[in-house]
């Protein structure tokens, strides 16, 4: 007899959803909380999961809540399954309305000019824009946040179509009492002995920090921070010094701080990235747009 197909599982997300929930919190108490429903609550639906799947994927302690080997062998697959019930919800609204677009734009970054036209040229056409935090562009893209996004490299490309819309020179942000403020330009020997602050992503410290340096000494080191917006506080009290692109205008917004040409560095690249293969009609007219509206070299002032 040939091979029967397997059985359809009647799998509920949305307790799915739940057990990712107490998997990241490791609490019923506070997973109910951010689930804004109770525990009784809360635990009849994880049990409802586990007869579902035929195994017990929680056991509570004094503690809290510690995954067992099979909730261990869930939670990554639950994760994945939860991402791809999104995708496949955003990809059929989109396909039944092909004149949605999302625009995502990074720190810093305008996209208006190219938005406004955009909208100009289809005027029936639903056309929404969403700041996205440095370090997700790649996921609000694949996610389907966003079907475009405006942002700098470095960048994370497997799976995405990406074309530099333009440059930026780099620069040095210092405190304005530092020995280099005033100096028309300055080089990396200049701050040879600098700290300048670190993320967890390499490739971000790799350009950023430029680590390492020429000749493959490694860039000083720095403090850790969990945000790039909070590299200005670091600078401007005088615990560090900043690579930042040009148009960042971090001078302008805080008195306390000084910018100066930094020479003898790559520039930063501005660029467009959106998800390889997207053939949608409105992605293919802000791409258009994009390289015709958001083209340009940034001078300092």
């Amino acid at each position: 007899m040939p091979d029967q197909p397997p059985a359809a599982v009647d799998l509920d997300l949305r307790l799915v959803q739940c057990f990712t929930v107490v998997a990241e919190h490791r609490h019923f108490g506070r997973a109910a909380e951010a689930l804004h429903t109770t525990q009784p609550s809360l635990s009849r639906q994880i049990r409802r999961l586990e007869q579902q799947l035929g195994a017990r994927l929680l056991d509570r302690n004094p503690r809290g809540t510690d995954l067992t080997e099979a909730g261990e062998v869930f939670l990554p697959l639950a994760r994945a399954l939860l991402r791809s019930a999104t995708q496949a919800v955003a990809r059929t609204r989109a396909a039944a309305r092909p004149t949605r677009i999302t625009i995502g734009y990074t720190m810093n970054l305008i996209v208006t000019p190219a938005v406004r036209e955009l909208r100009h040229r289809h005027p029936d056409a639903e056309v929404r824009t969403l700041h996205v935090a440095w370090n997700e562009p790649r996921e609000a893209l694949m996610d389907h946040r966003v079907d475009a996004v405006v942002t700098r490299l470095p960048l994370a490309t497997d799976g995405l179509h990406v074309t530099v819309l333009y440059d930026e020179p780099r620069v040095l942000v210092v405190p304005v009492d530092h020995r280099l403020t005033g100096k028309e330009s300055v080089t990396l020997d200049d701050i040879a002995d600098e700290p300048l602050p670190r993320v967890t992503d390499p490739d971000w410290n790799a350009f950023w920090r430029v680590d390492p340096r020429p000749g493959g000494r490694p860039a000083p080191g720095g403090p850790l921070i969990e945000a790039v917006e909070d590299k200005t506080e670091l600078v401007a009290t005088g615990q560090a010094v900043a690579i930042i692109p040009a148009g960042e205008y971090t001078s302008r917004l805080r008195p306390d701080l000084a910018t100066i040409p930094l020479e003898g560095v790559e520039p930063s690249h501005v660029v467009l990235a959106t998800r390889a293969g997207d053939r949608g009609r409105m992605v293919a007219a802000f791409r258009k747009i994009a390289h015709t509206h958001l083209t340009g070299v940034v001078t300092f002032e």
